[in-house]
């Protein structure tokens, strides 16, 4: 017979596991997307030749091509990490610094509106995404409440 906390990881551990794979299916195809967009919009700019595109929409573009790599990037070693220490992997930790996604790195929006629908789609997803992971996360680390806390918290509200 499984003790309370062990059938707890075995319930749980699948649905994370199924979560973490997906999340990282769809940040690699954002990631590509990525790079096909965001190299179709630095070419658009060399068609023209010197002086077709203004040098400081150029400039934000190669700005938010790293800010969208860089957020990229975070979310993958995020959901690597999580992959990691589901397997049981004792290199991974949850106190490690790759456990936690971090703060964002936001895009600027006066400039992206500038962009291609396609450059402005992928650095959206991108940022959905990492909100998505962020509030994952927080679930993850606020603790179940429990039948009795809930109770407790309900005859609390009474009084």
């Amino acid at each position: 017979m499984m003790t309370g906390q062990a059938e707890s990881r075995a319930i749980g551990q699948p649905v994370q596991r199924a979560q973490v794979e997906n999340l990282y299916v769809e940040a690699m195809l954002i990631a590509d997307e990525a790079h096909a967009a965001f190299a179709a919009e630095r070419d658009l700019g060399r068609v023209g030749g010197e002086g077709a595109r203004d040098s400081l929409l150029q400039i934000g573009l190669a700005c938010e091509s790293l800010k969208t790599t860089t957020r990229l990037m975070h979310i993958i070693a995020w959901l690597l990490h999580h992959r990691a220490m589901i397997a049981g992997d004792p290199g991974a930790k949850p106190g490690d610094s790759a456990a936690r996604i971090g703060e964002p790195v936001a895009a600027d929006w006066s400039i992206c509106d500038r962009f291609a629908a396609p450059v402005q789609r992928v650095i959206g997803a991108s940022e959905r995404l990492f909100e998505r992971i962020a509030r994952i996360e927080a679930g993850w680390d606020t603790p179940p409440v429990t039948p009795v806390q809930q109770l407790f918290a309900q005859l609390q509200a009474r009084l």
